[in-house]
């Protein structure tokens, strides 16, 4: 199941954020500083999948942009992973220039 799917871009600025389960907003601030820090400081070279807390982070990078989804430890991380790409190419068509 998905907990949250946040849009960060480099410098660390949450662009947009969906909770699917209940969380305080001084909870979400620092649940989302600790997951950006994260996966910003992981290099191209390492994998989109890590283990934080008692769930799963699984992010993509997209020029400037930062795509990460807080999974359960059951949901399949390529199911999610692929969801992200899903995802973003539906905004490029949208948008055209995502």
């Amino acid at each position: 199941m998905i907990k949250f799917f946040l849009m960060v871009n480099k410098q660390g600025q949450t662009r947009l954020s969906r909770y699917y389960e209940h969380v305080e907003i001084n909870k979400r601030t620092m649940l989302e500083a600790e997951v950006i820090k994260h996966c910003l400081s992981r290099s191209k070279d390492q994998c989109s999948f890590i283990e934080y807390k008692d769930f799963k982070l699984v992010y993509r990078q997209y020029a400037a942009l930062f795509v990460v989804v807080g999974i359960n430890e059951t949901e399949n991380e390529m199911a999610v992973y692929e969801l992200i790409h899903n995802f973003v190419e539906v905004l490029d068509k949208y948008f055209s220039r995502v």
